[in-house]
């Protein structure tokens, strides 16, 4: 390759301190779905291509796959990248209902692809990470409160993150809302109010009364619905003072009151939970809870978790797969937050020691004593080459790497090992086989560069 190649906007790569994060993050969003009994499942990146576009106005964002020979009449294979993780996960169910215990919980880490205009937190491949609990033709309601509890139990973890707001809405009060005030199509109506975060209210109004038909007077009153939040259930009195009524906007309110009351202990001054019924979330599949979350100070991005309760995502004939999940957007969060606050990994090798090299002839030495190391589980490497000591530490240095480890040899043939914390150039003498590092600086630790 002759000339620098030119990076490709939205697929953004990370240098190895900048990786470093992204895999802390990994690990412990794995330990803490771990911690609540999810399993963990991988799925293959593609999918039919009458599979992915169930999901709602999602045409535009598949990546379609085709051969460089591709002979077909429709000039493609019939398969897609998968765009998210939760159709592949209700294809997965029904392929595999026969072998799995219900409820079935699963937590699923991976990449996905979609053909979006990169911007600020939004890439055409990204990694995401997803919880959810499938039942069998029944899926009860603490479920919905269980994986927002789940999911910000393991955001209040990542402690480098800015403080955050849960919004929770329910469908079934939107929609009960709706047909209430006699709209007769409530699922496009919800698909402009979903805007209100990217359009003026004015404007949405205007869509409501052009695309959706409804009446000035309705439009008012539906968006009079959205403006409502409360972090209490004291939201079920201000929807009842729009004197609308309908069953499922009685059924709708009663779920979210439980939610909200469900996580009220979670909040702390990094945490926030709100009813905000202005949360529709734009895709079709979803039932019942919505969950949106957002950055303090990063409201640009939007929201970096979603998700919500969908009955009747997956159905084989003779069962209907019921579910609730949540779906947070590592990359979406990971890479604007090391673009704007330099977080970074205080080093830029797992390596915790390096092990100096007096001699080309030592070599074999130093793998022994780091062959010690490595079997105590402390990550260490070998300096690639005998030069002089401080070289070795310049070399530990640029690395992050906090210890050096040095033998000698006496003229008598003693052997003498010694350590050396190059951060305050304290050395001492130290035995391969029972020395140990502090626990902090076993792994690379998340600073702000």
């Amino acid at each position: 390759m002759s000339a620098k190649p030119t990076p490709l906007s939205g697929f953004p790569e990370l240098l190895p301190e900048q990786r470093i994060v992204e895999q802390q993050i990994i690990d412990t969003l794995r330990h803490t779905f771990e911690l609540y009994g999810f399993g963990n499942l991988e799925t293959r990146a593609v999918e039919p291509l009458d599979q992915l576009l169930r999901k709602g106005d999602t045409s535009k964002e598949v990546y379609l796959l085709r051969r460089l020979h591709e002979e077909s009449a429709e000039g493609h294979a019939g398969m897609g990248l998968h765009f998210d993780l939760t159709v592949p996960f209700a294809r997965y169910v029904l392929e595999n209902a026969g072998k799995l215990e219900f409820p079935f919980r699963r937590h699923q880490i991976q990449r996905v692809w979609r053909g979006e205009r990169p911007q600020e937190g939004r890439f055409r491949e990204f990694l995401q990470a997803d919880i959810d609990v499938v039942g069998r033709d029944v899926l009860p309601f603490h479920h919905d409160v269980e994986v927002a509890r789940v999911m910000v139990d393991a955001l209040t973890r990542l402690d480098f993150l800015p403080a955050f707001r849960l919004q929770v809405n329910n469908r079934k009060l939107i929609q009960g809302f709706y047909l209430g005030l006699g709209i007769t199509e409530p699922d496009e109506v919800m698909r402009l109010v979903d805007k209100l975060d990217k359009l003026p209210a004015e404007k949405v109004h205007e869509l409501l009364v052009t695309e959706a038909g409804v009446d000035a007077a309705t439009a008012d009153r539906v968006l009079a619905l959205a403006t409502i939040s409360a972090a209490d259930d004291s939201f079920v009195a201000r929807v009842r003072e729009l004197g609308v009524e309908h069953p499922l906007l009685d059924e709708g309110l009663d779920e979210l009151a439980r939610l909200v009351t469900g996580v009220a202990d979670l909040t702390s001054p990094q945490v926030r939970v709100e009813a905000d019924l202005a949360i529709a979330r734009g895709l079709d599949y979803y039932t019942g809870t919505v969950f949106e979350t957002r950055l303090e100070g990063y409201e640009s991005l939007g929201s970096i978790c979603s998700g919500g309760r969908y009955d009747a995502l997956a159905s084989d004939g003779r069962s209907t797969y019921p579910g609730v999940g949540i779906s947070l957007g590592v990359s979406r969060v990971v890479v604007p937050l090391i673009a704007r606050t330099g977080l970074v990994a205080d080093r830029k090798v797992p390596s915790v020691v390096l092990v100096a090299l007096a001699d080309e002839e030592s070599r074999a030495e130093s793998d022994t004593i780091a062959a010690a190391l490595r079997a105590r589980d402390i990550p260490c490497e070998v300096a690639a080459a005998a030069q002089r000591f401080g070289k070795q530490i310049r070399y530990a240095e640029r690395r992050g790497i906090p210890y050096v480890w040095f033998r000698s040899v006496a003229e008598d043939g003693a052997v003498t090992d010694e350590v050396k914390d190059i951060r305050s150039g304290n050395q001492f003498a130290a035995d391969a086989a029972t020395w140990q590092p502090p626990a902090e600086d076993l792994r690379p630790r998340i600073t702000r560069g």
